[in-house]
């Protein structure tokens, strides 16, 4: 498992912009993919962004335009720009790790990770 630690959130009005990052734990096992997912009030869990160790990036279609996944491989970090935002973007927004490998005694494996998450709320 990797800790991960969300920062940036809070209240902002439409139209307005926010900077989320997260900073993962040190780990043994590298992290292939970073992203971000977002559980809006009374929803499920949705899938906004990912970043991939080959930098490879992908977006929901409800997102695109306006935010944009950042990856720092060697900091363990990864952001995400939200630009004019609204007020259907009002969630929970988790940080997300994925790692897929081999060890001794287990072979091959795959892990994901979550932060605890952070509040952004659009609202006037």
């Amino acid at each position: 498992q990797v800790h991960l630690v969300e920062s940036g959130g809070g209240l902002v009005q439409p139209g307005g912009s926010l900077r989320l990052s997260c900073t993962a734990s040190r780990s043994a096992f590298s992290i292939d993919t970073m992203g971000w997912y977002r559980q809006p009030p009374g929803k499920q869990r949705e899938l906004v962004a990912v970043a991939t160790g080959s930098g490879t990036t992908n977006y929901a279609d409800f997102v695109r335009g306006r935010f944009t996944i950042s990856r720092d491989i060697a900091q363990n970090t990864v952001s995400l720009q939200m630009n004019n935002l609204k007020p259907e973007d009002t969630a929970v927004y988790y940080c997300h790790a994925h790692q897929e490998g081999w060890k001794y005694g287990v072979g091959n494996f795959q892990n994901d990770s979550w932060g605890q998450g952070t509040q952004v709320t659009v609202s006037s």
